[in-house]
């Protein structure tokens, strides 16, 4: 297993983030065969991957059920586990390649209005004037102009900055680098950072090339950012946000405002258009909804 992880991360250069879940997910795997008795990949059959798969949906002692998409991103890494041990010679076929994954149901990706959205950026800034207010604010005013992730936000640098033209330089999944533009209040927020906040938290620390720093200088770690949307929701009275509702609404409102899907899938920086669109079935939804309480026959 440690083998097939580091290939992941040298020579597929799988982000952290993903590297986690699948080191995670592979060591249940290899902790439910071994109680099956299978202790080498070679040994391991079809019926025990189907097993290990019917344990994830109905949980045990230590685990609670995972959903059919939880499920199935486990899968994906004993799938590309045993493939690579079947391309290295360490087993002879390959018993999860017949094994297919539960279908999760669709879920249609959860934004706000833009009314809510300008009550949560009013209220990321909490006491007005402090450093980490002016931190917070800049923060969810990028994160919600840029449609970048929480992940791409924090591993930000100043120097991936330029606030002249108004674009930031960042590195998302994969280690793919895309450019994506900065509005204008996300430049004035940023700059007001710069200015009159960053200098004061970088003097607690070391500061770095970091854009967003925590309270002891060092960089801002997702987790900290998430706690600053967090706290920042619970102000404006906001419920059920979570660190992808910003990059959500960005797409629902560039959409609605009849931005090309295409371009928008570059904004995002999805791999493939197919991602995108789930966000105008967002948007179509919206129209029903709006016909169906507005339009004098649309109802009997």
């Amino acid at each position: 297993m440690r083998t097939y992880l580091g290939h992941l991360a040298v020579e597929r250069g799988l982000a952290a983030n993903t590297l986690s879940s699948y080191r995670r997910d592979l060591r249940r795997y290899a902790s439910v065969q071994d109680g099956r008795g299978r202790t080498a990949i070679g040994e391991i059959t079809e019926d025990d991957v189907r097993a290990f798969l019917v344990g994830l949906r109905e949980g045990d002692a230590d685990h609670p059920p995972l959903s059919a998409g939880s499920a199935a991103r486990a899968l994906v890494a004993v799938r590309g586990l045993h493939r690579f041990a079947l391309r290295e010679g360490l087993a002879a076929a390959d018993p999860a390649h017949d094994v297919k994954p539960p279908t999760p149901p669709r879920r249609l990706p959860k934004a706000i209005s833009l009314a809510d959205v300008e009550r949560l950026l009013a209220a990321a800034a909490g006491p007005a004037g402090t450093a980490r207010g002016l931190r917070d604010r800049a923060l969810l005013e990028l994160l919600y102009g840029s449609g970048a992730r929480i992940s791409e936000a924090v591993g930000l640098d100043v120097d991936d900055l330029d606030l002249r033209d108004g674009f930031a330089r960042v590195a998302g999944k994969g280690g793919k680098a895309r450019v994506v533009p900065i509005g204008d209040y996300a430049r004035e927020a940023v700059d007001a950072y710069l200015v009159r906040a960053r200098p004061e938290l970088a003097g607690a620390g070391r500061g770095g090339p970091a854009l967003f720093l925590n309270a002891r200088g060092g960089r801002l770690s997702r987790q900290g950012a998430w706690m600053v949307l967090r706290a920042a929701a619970d102000r404006a009275q906001l419920s059920e946000v979570s660190p992808h509702t910003l990059r959500h609404s960005f797409a629902t409102h560039l959409l609605d405002g009849g931005a090309d899907v295409r371009v928008v899938q570059e904004l995002l920086g999805h791999a493939s258009v197919t991602t995108t669109q789930v966000y105008t079935l967002v948007t179509v939804q919206l129209l029903r909804e709006v016909y169906a309480t507005s339009h004098p026959r649309a109802r009997t």
